[in-house]
């Protein structure tokens, strides 16, 4: 695992267009992208850039169960936003928060996912160690299935709604295993607030009760921290 500490989210959303940069220039074709405020300032650098997604295919981590793609807090809205409208790819798929059939809808994105294997996926870090949105207790080997979010990720989400209410119970993420199959993985994450997990994950034992501590047995890991995620780090 390689870590690299930068000075803020700014200078991240930099080295993290740079890793960006270099998957595409060794033939990255598959990019694995995820939502949230971390990946925010990676995104602005590379619609500022000019890399070509053409010729890309896109694959998102999670969405929320029960929001249409037009909802503003719809991750497909989010990636539209962000990126998508600026730097369209050929292929970009989100989970459909709206199939109610929730075998369905994640066996096909599994299929998806297993027929375009993703060269880069990008991940943040949950406060409670949770990547996509893999809880803590969850298999290292689940695959793509419907996740009840926990309190914690319900409250750390409420910012992005009118009210705690309205933020959704279930999402569809990504399983670990399915994360684990990418060939390289880059994980950013800022505050003190994420000190602790940043710690759980790279120096503490490899555990359900840290989902991203499952990265420690992957080969290719590229972790951006501020200076305050990395506050607790030996």
């Amino acid at each position: 695992m390689h870590v690299q500490v930068v000075r803020d989210q700014t200078a991240g959303g930099l080295a993290g267009f740079k890793v960006f940069q270099d998957a595409l220039e060794h033939g990255a074709q598959v990019l694995g992208l995820a939502t949230g405020s971390t990946p925010v300032t990676i995104y602005d650098e590379l619609t500022a850039s000019e890399l070509d997604f053409s010729h890309l295919t896109s694959i998102n981590l999670d969405e929320y169960v029960g929001l249409p793609a037009t909802h503003p807090q719809s991750y497909h809205y989010f990636m539209q936003e962000h990126l998508f409208n600026a730097k369209p790819f050929a292929h970009s798929f989100v989970p459909d928060g709206m199939n109610p059939n929730a075998e369905d809808e994640t066996q096909l994105y599994e299929a998806l996912i297993k027929a375009n294997p993703i060269d880069l996926q990008l991940l943040g870090l949950g406060q409670n160690g949770h990547i996509g949105f893999n809880e803590p207790g969850t298999a290292p080997d689940s695959i793509t299935h419907k996740v009840a979010l926990t309190a914690s990720t319900i409250a750390a989400n409420a910012r992005f709604f009118e009210n705690q209410d309205e933020v959704p119970r279930y999402a569809y993420s990504m399983g670990i295993g399915t994360i684990l199959k990418a060939k390289q993985i880059l994980i950013v994450a800022y505050g003190a607030a994420k000190a602790d997990a940043v710690a759980a994950m790279l120096q503490g034992p490899v555990t359900p009760d840290v989902p991203a501590s499952y990265l420690q047995t992957h080969p290719n890991v590229h972790v951006i921290l501020d200076q305050a995620a990395a506050s607790k780090l030996n």
